[in-house]
């Protein structure tokens, strides 16, 4: 019988995978997703609730991971000595960056679903969510530069906002587009390097 089960969900899973990245999750039909696993609708009901819930199902734990990882990454940054996070800017994004690119890869499809899919879902806010930590970090080191001695000149709010959200933008192409890995990491790191230098050109470092 949990044979069964376990069966039965994966074949609503698989097909549904394949309807949600077909159609994104707006268009996508429950009616095909059950018609293609080849399971009655009362049967997916006994899953699932709602269209809503499945796609969390698929996505939801590797969303959390993605921005569990920034999360802390911001965290740990910020738990440095004051004096110390100048010569540190780099080092915990990057090693962030570059495990959010890993996982990606490992999960791929469902990576793509929230990056390319998922309008209409609390996950279609992803980049949104990120921009709005990396703003508040941005924001507080620029006060640690402050008491360092070494302000940054004011920065216009709406160039913060399109850098920060074109610096993920930049990211996420990587993983929407397939860049073979060993590519995916190299870009990475000009990427990393080419953010890196025009913010301290702004904050004047």
């Amino acid at each position: 019988m949990i044979e069964t089960e376990q069966t039965t969900l994966h074949l609503i899973l698989s097909a549904a995978m394949h309807e949600f990245l077909e159609k994104g999750f707006k268009s996508a039909s429950l009616r095909n997703i059950v018609k293609t696993a080849g399971v009655t609708t009362g049967a997916f009901y006994g899953y699932y609730g709602s269209k809503e819930d499945l796609f969390e199902a698929l996505v939801g734990e590797h969303y959390n991971f993605l921005l569990d990882c920034f999360c802390r990454a911001q965290k740990e940054f910020a738990d440095i000595p004051p004096e110390e996070q100048p010569d540190n800017l780099t080092s915990a994004s990057g090693e962030c960056m570059q495990e959010m690119l890993l996982y990606a890869y490992e999960h791929l499809n469902e990576c793509k679903l929230i990056l390319c899919c998922s309008e209409g879902t609390r996950f279609s806010k992803l980049i949104d969510e990120m921009v709005e930590l990396e703003t508040k970090g941005t924001h507080d080191y620029l006060a640690v530069l402050e008491k360092l001695g070494r302000p940054a000149p004011p920065i216009d709010e709406r160039l913060e906002h399109i850098l920060i959200t074109g610096m993920f933008n930049t990211f996420f192409e990587l993983i929407i587009h397939e860049m073979p890995l060993e590519e995916a990491k190299h870009y990475l790191k000009e990427m990393r390097a080419f953010y890196t230098a025009g913010w301290m050109k702004i904050m004047g470092q």
